[in-house]
């Protein structure tokens, strides 16, 4: 029998090889694992070592190499009631520190950030900056939307000024048409992360005060059972929480409702409820994600 053989072009050779190489790096940059890290209640002030705590919270991040930061709110102390100046320059002192961190950061806004709202002054409310002004003149919008490797992420503004001068937790009305309009243009299997400052879940108080202790609106969002409901057909998998400055995971029909401790822990004076200063890391792989709190080593210094 005659023999036959082939002689395959070294140029295909190569080509394939190419293809083959090509496609094993496609394999690897399609993977979707990533980690970020939720940093919340930051209470920042030139006062009590905040500025050298928050820098060590940010340092001990930058170690961890997440790909962004959201912070949950109350990024400084407080512009509830002071000075237009005062509130002006401890936005300045939150740009100075973060500015020298090169990891992006997306910021929920939190009570703690509004101008005013607690100044009895006539005229105060026609201030450019006074009640939520404030921080979008200097942070930007209070609620955003992004995605990142699969995964939506949507900030929310849970701060809404009463008729006396007082904030309650609520999502308004012109958020709950934004909040549709996102999902009506979301896959139905696309894992969803919300923040808010005020919880939207939380047992803290039930636990600390009693199980049938009435939560008031200043501390859970008191319309979140319309909001969770627009999310009734999607994949939320994670509601990241600020506000009270403790750790719960409540698990409610697949959904975590994470309260992410504080950066400042009990506003830069030591434990809170025995919780320390510190944030969560977050790794999220596929449609399912794990976390932990750091506690990143800060010790009270008292200044006074």
């Amino acid at each position: 029998m005659k023999k036959t053989s082939f002689l395959i072009p070294v140029s295909i050779i190569m080509l394939t090889l190419a293809l083959f190489s090509a496609g094993c790096q496609k394999k690897v940059s399609n993977d979707n694992s990533f980690s970020f890290v939720f940093m919340t209640d930051i209470h920042l002030q030139p006062e009590l070592n905040a500025v050298q705590g928050f820098r060590q919270a940010l340092d001990t991040v930058v170690t961890m190499n997440p790909d962004f930061i959201i912070t949950g709110g109350d990024l400084i102390m407080d512009a509830l009631g002071v000075s237009h100046d005062r509130a002006d320059s401890l936005y300045k002192l939150y740009h100075e520190v973060t500015n020298d961190y090169d990891i992006p950061i997306y910021n929920t806004m939190g009570n703690h950030e509004i101008y005013g709202m607690y100044i009895k002054e006539e005229g105060i409310e026609n201030n450019p900056d006074y009640g939520e002004k404030m921080f979008e003149n200097r942070i930007g919008k209070s609620y955003q939307s992004f995605t990142h490797k699969g995964w939506k992420f949507m900030i929310l503004n849970s701060i809404e000024e009463k008729t006396n001068k007082r904030y309650t937790g609520l999502i308004d009305d012109a958020q709950i048409e934004w909040i549709k309009k996102e999902l009506s243009n979301t896959d139905k299997n696309t894992p969803i992360v919300i923040s808010t400052h005020i919880p939207l879940i939380t047992a803290f108080k039930h636990r600390s005060h009693g199980s049938t202790v009435p939560i008031d609106s200043s501390g859970v969002v008191y319309n979140s059972k319309e909001v969770l409901d627009l999310f009734n057909d999607y994949n939320l998998k994670l509601v990241l929480q600020g506000h009270l400055h403790i750790i719960e995971d409540i698990l409610i029909n697949g959904t975590h409702f994470i309260t992410g401790g504080a950066v400042s822990s009990s506003w830069w004076e030591g434990k809170y409820y025995g919780f320390e200063e510190g944030f969560l890391k977050i790794d999220m792989k596929n449609n399912d994600f794990s976390y932990e709190y750091i506690d990143y080593g800060w010790k009270v210094v008292n200044d006074k």
